[in-house]
């Protein structure tokens, strides 16, 4: 099996749950203190030795291309006024040697619609999906984490966390056993059960290492849950004919994608913020809990 050089990112989505904040601006471009969502997802995937971003875009998308971009007029007037600090910061936002490929999603047609959009880049390569609202802080990165579980064991791989029991209509679902070799072989994979339903409380989070025979399946596979093409309905599909393995990561995740989630993100990685954490630190210990500061 090839090594992973590509990873996915699906930024089509409206982020309505962000309204209005998220009508002109994209959600991925969210700050968390001081780098946008995307910028950390991207982070992660340099640190797993990815060198291909390939980012799935739709409309008021172009945010993220030029953030990403080089700013010659920024970077010209930084270095004009000797501020070498914040110069290093635009110019590492993409080390020299990453390639930014983006790709427009016509319709909005769901996470699988938005992998199998990848499919002309990525070719007969293993490659890694990531969702910017899945927020994960962990030492080494989860992706880094993955890539080094799939050199030894090279089957498609799908980063998973205990829910509780009400939220598994949020997910994907997951049913696991030993495969003997110390790894969790996934026998089934269920998209948003309601409780009742769920065959587990595993849940597939925003993190996948994937054989490029998904894109077979995703081609074949019917609309399913809200009239979309479901990444979940071709992992099952792919279940028939090879390994799929499951991946409990170590780290803590944060759901972005939820308004709760996202400022105890921001909460979190400002006190380890290496400028103001201790400072922020200082003023969350001065608060009233429960009551006003």
């Amino acid at each position: 099996m090839k090594k992973i050089t590509k990873a996915v990112f699906p930024v089509a989505g409206m982020g309505s749950r962000f309204l209005p904040a998220t009508k002109a601006s994209p959600k991925e471009m969210m700050p968390v203190v001081d780098k946008p969502l995307i910028q950390y997802a991207v982070e992660e995937a340099v640190a797993a030795g990815i060198t291909d971003m390939v980012f799935i875009t739709g409309r008021n998308k172009r945010a993220i291309e030029d953030h990403f971009d080089k700013a010659y007029e920024m970077e010209s007037e930084l270095e004009a006024k000797g501020k070498h600090e914040l110069l290093r910061l635009v110019q590492e936002t993409v080390p020299a040697h990453i390639n930014c490929i983006y790709i427009r999603q016509a319709e909005p047609l769901g996470l699988g619609h938005a992998v199998l959009c990848a499919a002309p880049v990525v070719g007969d390569e293993p490659f890694a999906v990531l969702l910017a609202d899945d927020l994960i802080d962990a030492d080494p990165p989860v992706l880094k984490q993955m890539v080094d579980v799939f050199d030894a064991h090279p089957n498609s791989l799908l980063g998973v966390q205990n829910v509780p029991p009400t939220d598994t209509g949020a997910y994907g679902i997951v049913c696991i056993e030993p495969d003997g070799d110390g790894m969790q072989q996934v026998t089934a994979i269920v998209e948003k059960p309601a409780p009742e339903q769920a065959p587990s409380n595993l849940a597939v989070i925003g993190r996948y290492i994937l054989t490029p025979r998904i894109f077979h399946h995703l081609r074949r596979v019917q609309t399913g849950t809200g009239g979309e093409i479901q990444l979940t309905d071709a992992i099952a599909a792919q279940l028939a004919e090879e390994t799929v393995l499951a991946f409990p990561f170590h780290g803590i995740r944060y759901d972005c994608g939820s308004k709760l989630g996202y400022l105890k993100a921001t909460i979190a990685f400002g006190r380890k913020h290496a400028e103001v954490g201790q400072a922020f630190t200082e003023y969350l210990a001065s608060l009233n809990i429960g009551g006003r500061p």
